[in-house]
């Protein structure tokens, strides 16, 4: 299989949105870095393929996506599930939390990323 991961062209993209995360992304990257959940190593802004993905744990080809109020829009919840689609086509899990959820119930959402590791 070919390389599928952070192609050279998405690269200045990819640190532009870490540079820039939204509220969301930065609370849960608090929890996700150093490998503090459960000892996996996330990566935040990581691209497979041509598409740039919220957090991405290599061990348990995992993928997570916050969705803030942009993702209401019908023709982006049809581009979110085609995408969700051709990751998944490519074995990876993904996982979509509302942002609010986050702020609202992150022992609720890192757990719930927790349940999907294969080892616990």
């Amino acid at each position: 299989m070919k390389n599928i991961h952070n192609h050279k062209y998405l690269e200045a993209r990819r640190k532009e949105l870490r540079k820039n995360l939204t509220s969301a992304e930065a609370t849960l990257w608090k929890h996700l870095q150093r490998k503090q959940l459960s000892s996996r190593k996330f990566r935040r802004q990581h691209s497979i393929e041509n598409f740039i993905v919220d957090f991405y744990c290599p061990k348990e080809k995992i993928i997570i996506e916050l969705d803030g109020a942009y993702h209401l829009d019908f023709a982006q919840q049809n581009y979110d599930l085609e995408r969700t689609n051709r990751l998944e086509t490519l074995g990876f899990k993904v996982i979509r939390f509302e942002n609010k959820l986050v702020f609202e119930d992150l022992e609720f959402v890192l757990e719930e990323i927790s349940s999907h590791f294969e080892i616990l």
